[in-house]
């Protein structure tokens, strides 16, 4: 299978992978069907409260031209410490061989949030971005939902 070839269903695709520093780290799996792989920090820093930070993987992808990534927000992260993605989901273009690094938010308004080396800071996750051609009209088809957008679906609160 060559770079441009889609694989075909169940096939496993090899991604190219660069250390950039000693510190970084492959991503990983938990567990061995997860969806998603854990990113880790390749350096050290604390994030003050209600502050955000740019953390370095060192790690680069030779992602080929079919498949693009998602830096995603770790569930646990978020919950114990309020730590999120401030681009979630950041996407990483085929193209792009750069360091991936994340944009974390710490959302806590006390505590700041200390980044170790090699601490699991966030998800990757591998995507097959369709191929689309983009068709100028002057109408679209009619839905159900139509031009409704933010909140028109309402919500569980029971307010609008």
């Amino acid at each position: 299978m060559t770079e441009r070839q889609t694989p075909a269903q169940g096939d496993v695709l090899p991604v190219p992978v660069r250390l950039l520093t000693p510190s970084a780290r492959l991503p990983e799996r938990a567990y061995e069907h997860d969806a998603a792989w854990d990113l880790h920090a390749a350096e050290e820093l604390t994030i003050p409260p209600l502050h955000r930070a740019v953390v370095g993987t060192g790690i680069a992808l030779g992602l080929p031209s079919h498949l693009a990534a998602l830096t995603l927000p770790r569930s646990g992260l978020a919950a114990r410490h309020g730590i999120s993605l401030v681009n979630a989901p950041g996407l990483i273009d085929p193209g792009y061989r750069g360091e991936v690094r994340v944009i974390l938010l710490n959302t806590d308004t006390e505590a700041a949030f200390r980044v170790a080396v090699g601490d699991r800071i966030a998800q990757l996750l591998f995507v097959t971005p369709a191929s689309v051609r983009l068709a100028l009209r002057d109408e679209l088809d009619e839905t159900q939902r139509g031009d409704r957008g933010f909140g028109s679906s309402g919500t569980t609160s029971g307010r609008p």
